[in-house]
This record gives C-alpha cells, sequence and structure tokens, in this order.
C-alpha cells in the first residue's frame, strides 16, 4: 500500500495523512495500551509517513524508556503509539478516514490478554517477550 490517506480524532482538531506500510492492522493487548484505550489498540504501521496538519493539538505521553503515546488535547482520543526516535509510527487504525479498508492479521502481548475477550478473526499471534525478540532480531545488521 502507498497511497495516502487521511484521519482525523474525534473532534477533528488533529488532522493527518500516513501512508500505511502495507494495508494490515494488528492489536496490541498489553496492559498500557488497554488502559489507554479502554480497550485494544487497533493499529496500522506508517513508518515515518505520518503527518500532522496542527502539531500544537497534540498531547504526547512518554510511556517508556523508547516509546511514546499521542493524544488529541482536546477530546483525548487515540492517534498513534510511536518510537521516541521518531524512526516509527502506529497509527490508530480506526482514526482513519476508512478503516474498514485494512485487513486485521496480527495480535502482540497474547500473553496479556484478559480472559474475558477473544477476536474471532485468524491472526498470527506473538507474546511479548517474542514481540521483543523480533524487534531486536530486526535492528541486529548480521540478521539483514
Amino acid at each position: 500500500m502507498s497511497e495516502q490517506l487521511t484521519g482525523s480524532c474525534l473532534c477533528g482538531e488533529v488532522k493527518f495523512t500516513a501512508v500505511p506500510t502495507d494495508g494490515e492492522m494488528g492489536v496490541c493487548h498489553c496492559e498500557m495500551c488497554r488502559r489507554w484505550t479502554g480497550g485494544t489498540y487497533m493499529a496500522v504501521s506508517c513508518g515515518t509517513s505520518v503527518s500532522f496538519q496542527d502539531e500544537a493539538a497534540l498531547g504526547v505521553y512518554r510511556s517508556s524508556d523508547y516509546g511514546e503515546r499521542v493524544f488529541c488535547k482536546t477530546c483525548g482520543s487515540t492517534i498513534a503509539w510511536r518510537l521516541r526516535d521518531g524512526s516509527h509510527t502506529s497509527m490508530s487504525a480506526q482514526a482513519f478516514d476508512d478503516p474498514s479498508i485494512f485487513k486485521f492479521t496480527s495480535e502482540i502481548f497474547v500473553d496479556e490478554q484478559p480472559e474475558n475477550y477473544a477476536f474471532a478473526n485468524e491472526t498470527r499471534k506473538m507474546t511479548g517477550p517474542e514481540v521483543f525478540a523480533y524487534y531486536v532480531q530486526k535492528q541486529d545488521p548480521q540478521n539483514g
């Protein structure tokens, strides 16, 4: 997928454009994402392609040594999770103008998923340790 897409928060103060890396949506079940969104975080990987119309409308919460969560200061809508170094942004799938275009393909931190819900879709599933190992391997120059 190489098409630039648009989206916004609930009140419209935060407007953005982004180019998703692929047409896939993933879900995070980690405790931080569940507390942040009030459910699961449904995300679309957009790399470094995200552009906000008005950065002043954004609130940013540093949630770890490496990541931060972006939200609308006015309505509180969940907008993005991004690496603090700016090398990757995962946008909230539901903030895009047409979230139905994304295929639900993966779930991460399934080891933190509460037992009171489950998705019916067939997805790739990774535990927290598997997610961290995957990204460490990806960052290692010897692994391509």
